[in-house]
């Protein structure tokens, strides 16, 4: 999920529970500052909701990368 610093402020709570399902990018002016995310889930685990239902495509580094940024463009 992308938000602003703002949004993201002023919602802290609301974002602490998220957290345990998703990472949250953080933007100012545009531009990404930060990402949040829980220490708890392991790489692996973040990844693995991309490839659910695709484990018979052949998925390399590049798509993998367009597959998460589409995830996250939708999440706006």
């Amino acid at each position: 999920m992308v938000v602003t610093a703002t949004e993201f402020k002023v919602n802290f709570g609301k974002y602490l529970g998220l957290l345990a399902t998703e990472d949250i990018f953080i933007t100012k002016n545009g531009k990404l500052i930060a990402k949040v995310s829980n220490p708890n889930v392991s790489a692996v685990d973040a990844i693995s909701g991309l490839l659910v239902g695709k484990i018979s495509e052949n998925y390399d580094a590049k798509s993998l990368r367009e597959e998460r940024l589409r995830k996250y463009a939708l999440d706006d």
